[in-house]
């Protein structure tokens, strides 16, 4: 089984990698961009999330092995790899696991480190859409409002939304699957996990992702790497203060 991915672009191969309830599709903007710049972009859709296969199993290591599928089904080698949050975890394990098929690893707003399951309230209030009921998005998002009272994270977990058939609502993602290995998302990089071609990582200042406590780990990990603060950004670093991290990862790559 392939992963879907959106591709963009002609030139140098570089593949980009979502977070937990995403899809390739939230970093289409920024895809066009490095498109016009001469990369040949992948926005790739991971496993139970956007228009990928669903699978039982879910896990980084999974996750790892569905990456390096794809790379030997389009011929990839020596891509550019960035992944945000979960996807980051993703990016961290395949780069460490198939280092010749990386020149360049970046990491946006995640750490090697363990994590805390963080995400039942929003799992909960998506089990609750009820699409017997529910019959428009504006309805989806007022029910969702119920559990998830920032408008910003509804927007961004109501692009799960499409139409299975004509007047009724869906998900695309696996969200029986997902909430029950929600666990996995938090899971640390191997201890002897280790990466030492130059490496990114990107955090926002109004983020508690990473801290200063971190960079240790960070290190621990990866001996060729720069951490990089973007300004006025949260989590969500990328849409939030897209012009500076635009500017920051192509400082990078070039």
């Amino acid at each position: 089984m392939l992963l879907h991915s959106n591709i963009l672009g002609e030139g140098y191969p570089f593949v980009i990698l979502h977070g937990f309830l995403g899809m390739g599709d939230n970093w289409k903007t920024h895809g066009k961009n490095f498109a016009e710049l001469g990369y040949e972009v992948h926005l790739v859709d991971q496993r139970n999330h956007g228009h990928s296969f669903h699978d039982t199993a879910f896990s980084y290591e999974v996750l790892a092995e569905d990456l390096k599928n794809y790379c030997k089904a389009k011929n990839l080698e020596d891509i550019i790899l960035l992944g945000h949050s979960m996807g980051g975890k993703t990016a961290m394990l395949f780069s460490t696991e198939y280092p010749n098929l990386v020149s360049k690893l970046m990491v946006a707003d995640i750490s090697p480190r363990f994590y805390p399951v963080h995400h039942d309230t929003i799992l909960n209030g998506l089990s609750a859409l009820d699409f017997d009921v529910i019959k428009s998005r504006g309805e989806a998002d007022k029910a969702l409002s119920e559990y998830v009272s920032d408008f910003g994270t509804r927007q961004f977990l109501l692009k799960n939304l499409y139409w299975v058939e004509k007047g009724k609502l869906g998900l695309r993602i696996n969200l029986e699957v997902l909430k029950d290995e929600v666990a996995e998302v938090g899971e640390a990089l191997p201890s002897y996990a280790r990466f030492d071609k130059e490496t990114l990582f990107l955090r926002g200042d109004r983020s508690e992702y990473i801290g200063p406590e971190d960079e240790r780990i960070i290190k621990n990990h990866f001996s060729n790497v720069d951490i990089v603060t973007i300004p006025n950004a949260g989590h969500w670093l990328h849409a939030e203060n897209p012009k500076d991290f635009f500017d920051a990862v192509m400082a990078f790559i070039k």
